[in-house]
């Protein structure tokens, strides 16, 4: 429900708030006092384009804020939840900031917005018809919304929805797929060579860095060999060698430690040392032994790692990256293999969910026709009590070529206000206040099944009166039983069954003209509806009138 509507500076309106209640609320006033004006605000909220030229003259911004009561509207505290925002204490306030210069701003509860997302919340909440654009049946989605909303058929929907998902996902799987085969299709032969080559190879993780070492070895086979032999007749082999002299010095160091005890720590390290000495020895003598050289063996080593750079080159850098290279063609390859079994089974299961699809979309088609039958006649019967006495109305339906995920056929809302013309959709009604007169139709037709809570009609009395004009107003309260609704009006048979009634002044101030509104109650509202009948308001007659008016609603 709009609780409150606040306005700055927007216009002629210098400081305005408009406190509204539950049911029919009604905004009167003179011609030109700023109904319009008022409504055109609210509209600013719903996403209508914000242009510096609706800021007040000598003001630097116009602000509109506007109240919402949502704790009753759990698919809009939803929708708040996702952006981020949380309602205070069941309430979410909209604003929304029109600078003379700079940059325009908005917020949802204090947080600054963007002008879409408060667009969009306020577009959930209201419904405004008249000479606005934020009309959300003039939407064919929408259209198609109420229509399965009015068959009962919301469910079938849903299933038609979420089967049509559930198709275009196995669709881009198989077409992922098929690109896929189609990709290592076009490069197999390539990827069985390089996989063969690979293979052929017969590489080992750490080979290179093996051969490497071996290479080296027969390189220098003589100077390892030589070199080993020095090594191991200084320490181990030769007459006076590093063990020998070492186990002389062990002895006389034993003698000494009978003398003093303490030297027992260094003859244990001495002897430690002679063993690693005369150990070390007779390794390099035996390595020295071992060297082998063998050109042919060096030759041999020297063409596989002639062989290992080559291949390095082409899927290296490292051998690593040769293997991992093998092991990834020897998947792509696998993949092309395994993928005609997957195309097969994919193009199973599309074919399951596409006569699914079908099967549901034809049960939804069905009730929406039937629906659109029932629609069409009920809002058609609707229209000449509110001055539309010729008037037709149709639901199309448009079939689909294919079924889409709102099912197997369009929905579109056509019109003929006067007789002799062919039904157009609601959005070429060029009248505002035929628009919104088939609108409150609509509305009242729909009432149980249109989620939008707060309705708004401008200019809905445009060329009425008498017999239509108290149709219209039974309409609008009829209406007012199960959505808010804020009408201006000319028209006192609709005044006088609001439940909330607000006048809207023109005044000199000292600042210039301005606009404001007050609450009407007993003998100001009487006044009011007199000055709507036509009479004079201050005359006995005008004012039984309106009291005999105002006694009937």
């Amino acid at each position: 429900m709009l609780v409150e509507l606040r306005i700055r500076d927007y216009a002629v309106v210098e400081d305005l708030t408009l406190v509204l209640g539950p049911g029919l609320n009604a905004l009167t006033g003179e011609t030109g006092a700023g109904k319009s004006i008022i409504v055109g605000a609210l509209s600013l909220l719903l996403g209508e384009r914000a242009s510096s030229s609706v800021v007040r003259t000598g003001a630097a911004r116009a602000t509109v804020e506007a109240v919402f009561d949502v704790s009753a509207e759990p698919r809009v505290a939803a929708e708040l939840e996702e952006l981020g925002f949380r309602p205070e204490d069941g309430l979410m306030i909209l604003r929304r900031e029109v600078a003379a210069e700079g940059r325009n701003r908005s917020w949802v509860n204090g947080s600054a917005a963007t002008a879409g997302v408060v667009g969009n919340l306020g577009a959930a909440l209201v419904d405004l018809h008249g000479q606005h654009e934020h009309q959300t049946l003039l939407r064919p989605a929408d259209q198609r919304r109420i229509l399965d909303a009015f068959a009962g058929a919301v469910e079938e929907a849903r299933l038609v929805s979420a089967l049509y998902a559930e198709l275009q996902s196995l669709r881009q799987d198989l077409d992922n797929r098929e690109e896929r085969r189609r990709e290592i299709e076009s490069r197999a032969d390539f990827l069985r060579f390089q996989l063969s080559e690979i293979d052929a190879a017969a590489l080992q993780p750490g080979e290179d860095d093996a051969l490497q070492s071996e290479a080296g070895r027969h390189e220098h086979s003589e100077e390892l060999t030589r070199g080993a032999s020095e090594v191991h007749d200084i320490l181990y082999g030769a007459d006076d060698s590093v063990a020998d002299r070492m186990a002389a010095a062990k002895k006389r160091l034993e003698r000494l430690a009978d003398f003093d005890p303490a030297l027992s720590e260094q003859v244990e390290s001495l002897s430690e040392a002679s063993i690693t000495v005369s150990d070390v020895g007779r390794r390099m003598g035996d390595y020295a032994e071992s060297i082998d050289h063998d050109p042919r063996r060096l030759a041999e080593v020297h063409r596989r790692l002639d062989m290992m750079f080559r291949m390095k080159r082409k899927y290296g850098p490292d051998l690593a990256d040769v293997l991992e290279t093998a092991q990834r063609v020897r998947s792509e390859l696998s993949d092309l293999d395994e993928s005609d079994h997957d195309i097969i089974v994919l193009s199973q299961r599309m074919d399951t969910a596409g006569a699914e699809l079908k099967s549901a979309a034809g049960a939804l088609s069905s009730k929406r026709r039937d629906a659109a039958a029932r629609l069409g006649a009920a809002i058609a019967s609707t229209l000449p009590a509110l001055g539309l006495p010729g008037a037709v109305f149709d639901v199309a339906l448009r079939a689909h070529g294919e079924v889409g995920a709102g099912g197997a056929e369009g929905v579109e809302f056509l019109v003929s206000p006067n007789p002799g013309f062919e039904p157009q959709p609601l959005a070429r009604i060029g009248s505002g206040g035929e628009l919104s007169r088939v609108m409150l139709a609509l509305k009242s037709t729909l009432a149980d099944v249109d989620r939008v809570p707060v309705l708004v009609f401008d200019e809905i009395d445009a060329g009425i009166g008498g017999v239509v004009a108290s149709a219209v107003a039974l309409k609008l309260a009829e209406v007012a039983e199960r959505h808010q609704v804020f009408v201006v009006t000319h028209l006192a048979q609709v005044a006088s069954r609001a439940n909330t009634h607000l006048l809207v002044e023109k005044e000199q101030g000292a600042n210039g003209t301005v606009t404001s509104v007050r609450p009407l109650t007993a003998d100001a509202r009487v006044e009011e509806i007199a000055r709507m009948l036509g009479g004079d308001p201050e005359s006995p007659t005008s004012r039984q009138h309106a009291r005999e008016l105002l006694r009937l609603t």
